[in-house]
């Protein structure tokens, strides 16, 4: 149990590790440029992308097939090892894809942990402040 407990402290400690050493790299990258749709609302860089409702229904995976055994699952349920797989494919994911790699799991019924969901829409809050 004590080394369960450990393992657990070890691995959020590493994950707060690599979220700030992706955060420092992501910083210091120049921003892309990015072609607006004509269509586009003009609140924000790409519309279709960056928003979680918008109507497609295509799935979209970002090399996280594998996710997908966790569909219709309580994040609660969810063993070290599952958890462990989500972080890897979101921190590991650019930070305009985030919003779509959301809507890909919605799409795939796939509910996140509170933590990755919340740093997640972060993200998306962030990026669209940007835009304003």
């Amino acid at each position: 149990m004590f080394i369960l407990i450990l393992l657990l402290i070890v691995a959020v400690f590493l994950s707060a590790v690599v979220v700030a050493l992706n955060r420092k790299n992501m910083s210091a990258e120049e921003p892309s440029v990015t072609d607006v749709d004509a269509g586009c609302c003009g609140a924000h860089a790409v519309c279709e992308r960056e928003t979680l409702l918008n109507n497609s229904s295509k799935i979209v995976y970002y090399d996280d097939e594998e996710l997908d055994e966790m569909a219709n699952t309580n994040p609660a349920f969810f063993t070290v090892e599952q958890i462990r797989l989500l972080e890897d494919v979101f921190y590991t994911l650019k930070e305009s894809d985030v919003a779509g790699w959301l809507k890909s799991l919605q799409l795939r019924n796939i509910l996140l942990p509170e933590n990755i969901k919340e740093e997640a829409l972060m993200i998306i809050r962030e990026r669209r402040a940007v835009h304003l």
